[in-house]
């Protein structure tokens, strides 16, 4: 599966949040944790439901940087109503952490580095809370 397309050869691409088309990185996930625009899935997303709600974990790569990867999910986690908890910066590689809800149940990480070809590798995870 892979999110929109990029624009032809020549053109200018829009920013990840002004494109409309959001994919929810598996059925049922909420809107913080959609694919990044163009995104090409490692493996379908991994599941679960616990007593804390349901969530997920799930790998693809991009041709967008670690830290446009990260920008992306900051804003949608902040959108959310989520609270920026943990931010790290390891050489090239970005991760990002936010929690919201009781007891931080509802909360998104992403981890972000890049890859083999010149794509960035990331690692996105969530839970929906109760």
């Amino acid at each position: 599966m892979t999110a929109p397309a990029s624009p032809s050869e020549g053109e200018a691409a829009p920013a990840p949040e002004a494109m409309t088309a959001d994919i929810p990185a598996a059925p049922g996930a909420p809107a913080y944790a959609a694919l990044y625009p163009g995104a090409a899935l490692d493996q379908p997303a991994t599941t679960a439901a616990g007593p804390d709600g349901e969530g997920g974990l799930v790998t693809f790569t991009t041709a967008a940087t670690p830290d446009e990867v990260v920008a992306f999910y900051r804003t949608r986690a902040e959108e959310a109503g989520l609270t920026s908890v943990m931010g790290m910066n390891q050489g090239d590689a970005r991760a990002y952490g936010a929690a919201g809800g009781q007891a931080g149940a509802t909360n998104l990480q992403v981890v972000a580095a890049p890859g083999a070809g010149g794509e960035t590798s990331v690692q996105l995870s969530w839970s929906a809370g109760l």
